[in-house]
């Protein structure tokens, strides 16, 4: 035993610090639980519903009602479900269908976060995908030993879909009607015919927003995450757009002619190994009246400007799993991370490349910051 462990410890405090830890493995099984909710649908079946008891909602569903009955318990114990008890409740270790709780809702709020993925900017519970597979946290392990972290292709198909559903409700609902109307000229220029490029562009979504928006376009995207780019494909060949095509290959390998009226970063920036050359590139191949929007996390650039972010931990955990990882997946990587791209590191980047004019939009996006910048 250690002489920290060993010396006499104040008992309030051993608890509260324990709880503080478990806590976050409760954290952890309510996600779980979550991602549940999410896949299978029952939050979908349960919005506009009403109180239901779990029989009612196994009718629905069609899944067991008694695995729904403790799942319906978990959630309205993490209140993410309203909770009205009947009279004579049976215990909890009841197992007969006959012998119910009273009945569960989920609220409207809860609506807006965990169903409804069609038409709320508040939708997260697409963000649940299930945990980090164990290969993939035994690839983690290893990048602390040796500094080399994942990039998103070695992070395999389920990180593109975690990008995607985690993004993919914005770029459905404010990109087109919000984002774009504010900045200057761009709707103009893209109803008019503009060519624009996507670095990052993940599984297409913001694409696929634009061309459907601005069939006068063209939209190119360039992602070096084969996964993503596979998702694209398919989601361009479903809508039968002839406006959008794809590109395996990272922002370095754009042209280095002046090409593009639009260029697009979302979220991705500090996710790259050689952000610099991936901005002088993008310099390069805009055009001289072009517009390259970014999109990247709302942070400050002393950690102790940030810690009262009420969830500056999670984005740490981002960090470390996903963003930081593939920035630092080549031996020379900037290693920027989730935080990194301050709007402080942001504009000395852009201007050393050789941009000149740089904007930042708050576009009331408590998780993001945006960055209009021209040469």
């Amino acid at each position: 035993m250690s002489s920290r462990t060993s010396a006499v410890l104040d008992p309030d405090e051993l608890k509260a610090f324990s709880f503080r830890v478990w806590n976050y493995k409760k954290g952890e099984m309510v996600s779980l639980m979550i991602h549940l909710g999410d896949r299978l649908g029952i939050y979908r079946a349960m919005d506009g519903a009403g109180p239901m008891t779990s029989a009612e909602l196994a009718s629905k569903t069609g899944l067991q009602e008694r695995w729904l009955r403790e799942w319906m318990r978990g959630q309205a114990a993490a209140e993410l479900l309203d909770y009205q008890p009947a009279e004579g409740s049976q215990p909890a270790g009841s197992d007969s269908a006959d012998e119910q709780d009273g009945r569960f809702e989920l609220s409207a709020y809860g609506t807006a976060v965990l169903a409804d993925e069609d038409s709320s900017l508040a939708f997260a519970s697409g963000a649940f995908t299930g945990g980090t597979p164990p290969e993939i946290s035994e690839k983690l392990a290893d990048a602390f030993r040796t500094g080399i972290g994942l990039s998103y292709e070695e992070m395999g198909p389920n990180a593109a879909h975690r990008t995607e559903r985690m993004l993919g409700t914005w770029i459905r609902l404010a990109l087109v009607p919000q984002i774009i109307p504010a900045l200057d000229g761009i709707h103009e220029k893209l109803s008019a015919g503009a060519v624009v490029a996507d670095v990052g562009c993940g599984s297409g979504l913001a694409l696929i927003a634009m061309a459907e928006a601005y069939p006068n376009s063209t939209f190119v995207g360039y992602d070096p995450n084969s996964h993503g780019i596979e998702r694209g494909r398919e989601h361009v060949a479903e809508r039968e757009l002839t406006n959008v095509e794809f590109n395996v290959a990272g922002g370095e390998s754009l042209p280095d002619e002046p090409r593009f009226d639009f260029l697009l970063t979302f979220d991705c920036i500090h996710d790259m190994p050689h952000p610099s050359t991936v901005i002088k590139a993008i310099r390069k191949a805009i055009r001289p009246d072009g517009t390259w929007l970014i999109k990247d996390i709302r942070s400050k650039p002393r950690f102790e400007d940030n810690l009262g972010h009420p969830m500056l931990a999670m984005l740490y955990g981002f960090s470390v799993s996903a963003c930081m990882s593939s920035a630092l997946s080549e031996p020379d990587g900037a290693g920027l991370g989730t935080l990194g791209f301050n709007p402080e590191v942001a504009e000395k980047m852009v201007r050393e490349a050789g941009f000149t004019r740089f904007a930042e939009h708050d576009f009331s996006d408590p998780a993001n910051l945006y960055y209009e910048v021209r040469p």
